[in-house]
């Protein structure tokens, strides 16, 4: 991890920091260009690593925001699943008629912002199962994260 908040301390941002061995990183910076700075960002982590890393940058208001919606409210949480929310770069289409589940039934999109999708995956023996959403529903190019960890992430950005 120290090599990986090196990487993004390179391209000037301050206060590096990451979580455990999870792959998020948190830091300042003055730059509000979402675009660019996911650009910079890809480019180090490429040049680094020598493959692409897609990025999806997150401020601490909007993940605050997600916690506080609480997306799953409205479920019981239970031994076969887990509630998470995938982070996309491209838009969700909004005119979803939700739910939505995988052709496999193991997972079920719930919920979504612009950005967020809020899915229930089914266990099946006590694990996830390969499936996934058609592109038109779900990008390909997203990061899911289990919203109790996604809680955690949040605690520890904000300390």
């Amino acid at each position: 991890m120290e090599r990986l908040r090196q990487v993004f301390a390179e391209p000037g941002l301050n206060n590096v920091r990451s979580y455990i061995n999870s792959g998020n990183v948190f830091f300042e910076t003055d730059s509000s260009d979402r675009a660019t700075l996911t650009e910079t960002i890809e480019r180090a982590l490429q040049d680094a690593l020598g493959y692409e890393v897609p990025t999806f940058l997150r401020t601490l208001p909007e993940l605050q925001a997600i916690v506080d919606s609480d997306p799953f409210k409205a479920f019981e949480l239970t031994d076969d699943q887990r509630f998470s929310v995938v982070f996309t770069a491209e838009p969700l289409n909004q005119e979803l008629t939700l739910p939505i589940s995988t052709p496999k039934d193991d997972m079920e999109m719930i919920g979504l912002n612009q950005h967020e999708a809020f899915v229930i995956w089914h266990l099946r023996a006590g694990r996830a199962q390969s499936s996934k959403f058609p592109v038109d529903v779900l990008p390909v190019r997203n990061t899911t994260r289990f919203f109790h960890t996604l809680r955690k992430i949040l605690v520890a950005a904000s300390s």
